[in-house]
């Protein structure tokens, strides 16, 4: 399915995912945007050619006797052309490629615990001691979350629906680069709900109700299935 995307990573986010050092939650968020997203995937095989070039000319010597060894070029993504999607951009999972192959699950058939009421939540595991958050939120149509900051940075990525806040509207395949300075409340589309996948390097910090980040972050029972769903009284 073709998807326009209108919102972009900073250039930095890019620069250092390119540079392999982005904290692997951020990383995995990116990945799925590079594949939604055929500009970013464009910038991105250009920020690798740059690093292969610089790396190239900083080459240390063989033995002596030998010639300059130049590293080898990393893996660079397919760049379809301007205005296309990414070719990965729509997969039978109803999920991004790097997404689908890293939960092994399909967007109808994530297992949802509820987070509050009209919030469905799915935790993705990270490596042994990797510090940070990476999550599917699921929110009903018109529902919002609680006003929250962030320890430090945290990528949303729009996987269906849309949803918005004090910055703006977020569609498929948007993705909202917000760091420690920024308070927002996402509010799910009327009619679509979201569905996103939410990236943190550091915890979220709630407004209020003191108990609600354990509830947040506790296990819950399973909530509804597959895409968002309307709100209910």
């Amino acid at each position: 399915m073709s998807t326009t995307i209108t919102r972009h990573p900073e250039a930095d986010t890019l620069m250092s995912y390119a540079a392999g050092s982005l904290p692997e939650p951020l990383a995995a968020a990116m990945a799925a945007h590079a594949a939604m997203c055929g500009e970013c995937c464009r910038e991105l095989r250009d920020m690798e050619l740059i690093g292969v070039a610089l790396l190239a000319e900083a080459a240390v010597p063989d033995p002596p006797g030998g010639k300059l060894a130049a590293p080898p070029a990393p893996p660079l993504p397919v760049a379809p052309a301007p205005g296309q999607p990414s070719p990965a951009a729509a997969t039978a999972t109803g999920l991004p490629e790097p997404l689908a192959s890293k939960c092994c699950l399909t967007l109808d058939s994530i297992p949802w615990k509820r987070m509050l009421p009209g919030v469905w939540h799915h935790r993705l595991p990270l490596s042994p001691g990797v510090r940070g958050d990476l999550r599917l939120v699921k929110i009903a149509a018109g529902r919002k979350l609680p006003t929250h900051g962030h320890g430090a940075s945290e990528l949303t990525l729009v996987l269906d629906g849309a949803f918005s806040d004090e910055i703006g509207e977020y569609r498929r395949g948007d993705i909202q680069d917000i760091d420690y300075r920024s308070e927002h409340q996402p509010v799910a589309d009327r009619k679509l709900g979201c569905i996103c996948l939410i990236a943190c390097d550091r915890s979220l910090r709630f407004k209020g109700w003191l108990g609600l980040l354990l509830r947040l972050f506790g296990p819950r029972r399973k909530g509804g299935q597959g895409r968002a769903q309307p709100a209910t009284s």
